[in-house]
């Protein structure tokens, strides 16, 4: 009769068990990418897929933007609709348009992160300007704008006049524009410096090669090149050689911290980079996706320009890297 009562007792508890492990695993996260082909893109990709295999129940799946804000906002749309996944990380090719869908993820209950940047018009602060979302893996594009500015005017204190080529990824990107407005408005402040061209690069080393081709025939004598890409250097400094420029002798300061700048700066053929951590950026998001699954409690924000998030100054140039040996880019560039 004992015997009895325990295998009585034992199924419903085996039942729920296994209910739990197998709605446990059900959980999928979608990872809508600005552009799959994107380097940068990759590296968070392969951070989000990180968070999802640590957690051992989560599968991910990448969705491509293609770098077009209408088709990404699409995409959300059809998603939710489908009633497939449980949580989003998100790259924002539009970061003020895309808000519309992120509200109908979270109402739809779906719990979402943003990476590379905020969503919302404040693109200055990293607490959550949408009700509801998760998180946000991501730095202010004004903060580094603004740190890359200061340091060319550090190198051109001692010029007049100190020429200087801004390169941008697109000026209809609200978050490229941000960036351009804040370069215009410190380096403008210095009566020394003289912008003589912006190339806009896409980020592209391709489109980048040909808008300072074109940029130098009527740009000269150039002393720096400002990006905030380091895609953008690599097609720059094949226009600046082409052009006759010894590239050594320039200041060339990109963004991304790429593993082709690491190396560059390294070389001593470019001068600096601001930090990006795409890998740590996807990987957080996700960690942050997952853990509010659980019912867990999540800081939404997460700046991965802290020193103490990324293991190294944000500013990073030959005497950063030298005194940091150990720390290595998150992507290739």
């Amino acid at each position: 009769m004992k015997n009895k009562i325990i295998q009585i007792f034992a199924l419903p508890l085996f039942v729920f068990f296994l209910s739990f492990s197998s709605s446990a695993a059900n959980l999928n996260i979608a990872f809508f990418a600005s552009s799959s082909e994107n380097g940068y893109n990759q590296a968070t990709w392969e951070g989000v897929k990180k968070a999802a295999s640590e957690a051992g129940n989560v599968n991910a799946e990448i969705f491509n933007g293609e770098f077009n804000a209408t088709l990404q906002y699409g995409q959300i749309e059809d998603i939710i609709a489908s009633g497939k996944f449980d949580g989003f990380v998100v790259v924002p090719n539009d970061t003020v348009g895309i808000a519309g869908a992120i509200e109908q993820a979270i109402d739809a209950g779906i719990k979402v992160a943003t990476s590379l940047f905020p969503i919302g018009p404040d693109l200055t602060t990293l607490e959550p300007q949408v009700n509801g979302l998760t998180a946000t893996a991501a730095g202010s594009p004004v903060y580094g704008a603004t740190l890359q500015a200061n340091e060319v005017v550090k190198y051109c204190a001692d010029k007049d006049p100190c020429n200087t080529i801004i390169m941008i990824g697109q000026k209809i990107y609200p978050f490229d524009k941000l960036r351009y407005d804040t370069f215009l408005d410190i380096l403008g402040k210095e009566s020394n410096i003289k912008i003589v061209a912006t190339v806009e690069g896409n980020y592209s080393p391709d489109v980048s090669l040909t808008g300072m081709t074109d940029a130098l025939q009527s740009a000269k004598d150039v002393h720096v090149v400002l990006s905030n890409a380091d895609q953008h250097l690599l097609g720059a400094e094949i226009a600046l050689a082409d052009a006759g420029y010894n590239v050594e002798d320039l200041y060339l300061m990109g963004g991304g911290a790429a593993e082709v700048a690491i190396d560059a700066i390294k070389a001593g053929q470019w001068d600096a980079t601001f930090i990006g951590v795409p890998f740590s950026e996807g990987y957080l998001a996700a960690k942050a996706v997952i853990a509010a699954l659980n019912g867990e409690n999540v800081d939404p924000v997460i700046d991965i320009t802290k020193p103490e998030i990324v293991g190294i100054d944000p500013i990073i140039t030959k005497e950063v890297l030298d005194a940091n040996p150990s720390w290595t880019p998150e992507w290739g560039g």
